[in-house]
């Protein structure tokens, strides 16, 4: 019976087809060290992919017109960049898809408390990501970014790119580098053996493209799951409008509803809750990956997030997937920066770049060995109304209801994972900025606290160093901060006082 079984398997994987789409070569062109870690030495390689795709095997748009190779392919290139253990790494590769051609990976998990990296930033910084032993994929897949995609002219003789193939390229890339032994012509995948789970992260505009990509089945290749797990950062209720071809010579996936531009299409056109995606994905029978979600409070002012929790009607929660975690960092913004230059007030520079580390870990830790990460924490929400300085549905959602976050008296968001920025605050965090421009309106605001009401909250510079000890191990006890970065944040304040001088409440002595 047995021998019967293995010749059944046999005959059917003789009969199965070839892979259609897959990496034909990989280029290297530079070698450099990177720098000297807990796990070891890193080196980073620059180079590119060049992969191939059959059109009758995928659902690209526009993959039919652009002329073929010799096997009846359509080819791709695009540059890459590889962050690279010389020692076995922990099996994890993260996979980081960058926003508008600027890799962001660094910056979400090795910004410096107080010094926030921006997207392109490629320095190690706390060296989170490499103590902890990650090998690292900056795979580029926009058009006029870095990725060459395939083309053709339209009746009306104009040039134009196929853009979904930019989903294909991130597939295509993060499978190689985890199943692939070499490329076809022979050249060695330098990770061979070493990838025992993939992970994706995106921010914003790339976390858009994951939701997309897991909506339009690319997550799925030659039988088996691509990405293991997926952080998906300050996306709002949107989807990324690349499945279709553009004339360039920017991408599609540039522009987003914004408060000049509320109908922008593409963004809000399709499933807007986590659920609902999750749900077609299980519909053709595949297992989604382990997901975090992490949202800013501004998000909900400018970006619609509260549709990716209630959808396109009412204001009831959907309810969330067993994959999925959610989470709001109260008062932070979308961007963090130093300054907000043509902004009318002072930027918002809460850190939530701790959070993104604690939940990565956790995410990390949720796919490896399943331990459970901690429960979605949420604000609690209100209809914003007519209020003019949040962004309101597109006119094609008549039944959507935008919400904002409940706040307390003083004016900060109510729940969410809390930093002690937020527990301890010395002034708003998360306020609207204006202009209403898409730069102020994700950079958000800082109000501080009159000197009195200060006064009020921190008697002394003891007090407040202690509201900012409680709140740190809180946070890290419920798991939305490592304890490296609890140390940093109490030792930050012991170092470097708030107050020189507070005047005591109550009447002279």
């Amino acid at each position: 019976m047995k021998s019967r079984c293995l010749a059944i398997a046999m005959a059917f994987a003789l009969l199965a087809p070839a892979a259609v789409a897959k990496v034909v070569r990989l280029e290297i062109a530079s070698k450099q060290p990177y720098g000297t870690f807990v796990d070891g030495a890193y080196q980073r390689w620059d180079g590119r992919l060049i992969g191939e795709l059959s059109p009758s095997a995928e659902t690209i748009p526009g993959l039919d017109k652009p002329a073929r190779n010799a096997r009846g392919m359509v080819e791709y290139s695009t540059n890459i960049i590889l962050f690279l253990p010389t020692g076995p790494g922990n099996g994890a590769l993260l996979v980081d898809v960058p926003n508008r051609g600027k890799p962001y990976a660094h910056a979400l998990y090795n910004s410096p408390r107080g010094l926030p990296y921006q997207s392109g930033n490629l320095n190690p910084g706390t060296g989170f990501l490499e103590d902890n032993g990650y090998t690292i994929a900056e795979v580029q897949w926009e058009l006029g970014q870095g990725a060459d995609l395939p083309s053709f002219t339209d009746p009306a003789g104009k040039k134009r790119f196929v853009e979904g193939v930019g989903f294909a390229i991130v597939r295509d890339a993060a499978d190689f580098f985890a199943h692939a032994s070499a490329d076809a012509a022979g050249t060695p995948n330098p990770v061979a053996g070493r990838i025992s789970r993939v992970l994706a992260s995106g921010k914003s505009q790339t976390g858009r493209f994951l939701k997309t990509f897991l909506l339009n089945g690319f997550n799925r290749l030659d039988g088996r799951r691509v990405f293991d797990g997926m952080h998906v950062f300050v996306s709002g209720a949107g989807l990324l409008p690349i499945m279709q071809t553009g004339t360039g010579p920017e991408s599609s996936a540039n522009a987003a509803p914004t408060f000049s531009d509320p109908e922008f299409p593409g963004v809000h056109d399709g499933p807007l809750t986590i659920g609902e995606i999750i749900a077609k994905v299980e519909a053709r029978g595949e297992i989604p990956p382990k997901m975090a979600l992490v949202t800013s409070t501004s998000d909900y002012l400018s970006l619609r997030a509260s549709l990716g929790r209630t959808g396109a009607k009412g204001t009831a929660d959907q309810p969330l997937p067993p994959n999925v975690r959610m989470y709001d960092v109260a008062g932070a913004s979308h961007a963090t920066v130093l300054e907000a230059k043509g902004c009318n007030k002072p930027p918002n520079r809460l850190d939530w770049a701790p959070v993104m580390r604690a939940t990565f870990w956790r995410l990390d830790q949720w796919v490896a060995a399943n331990v459970e990460p901690p429960a979605s924490k949420l604000m609690p929400l209100q209809p914003a109304n007519a209020d003019p300085t949040v962004l309101r549905a597109p006119k094609n959602l008549p039944d959507a209801v935008i919400q904002i976050p409940q706040r307390d008296a003083d004016g900060n968001p109510l729940g969410g994972v809390r930093l002690p920025d937020i527990e301890a605050p010395l002034g708003i965090h998360g306020a609207q900025n204006e202009p209403l421009s898409f730069s102020c309106s994700l950079i958000g605001a800082f109000v501080p606290f009159s000197p009195e009401r200060l006064a009020a909250l921190y008697p002394t510079q003891d007090a407040y160093i202690d509201r900012i000890r409680v709140a740190a191990r809180a946070a890290q006890a419920e798991g939305f901060l490592l304890p490296d970065d609890a140390a940093i944040i109490i030792n930050a304040i012991e170092a470097a006082p708030v107050f020189k001088e507070i005047v005591p409440v109550g009447p002279p002595r």
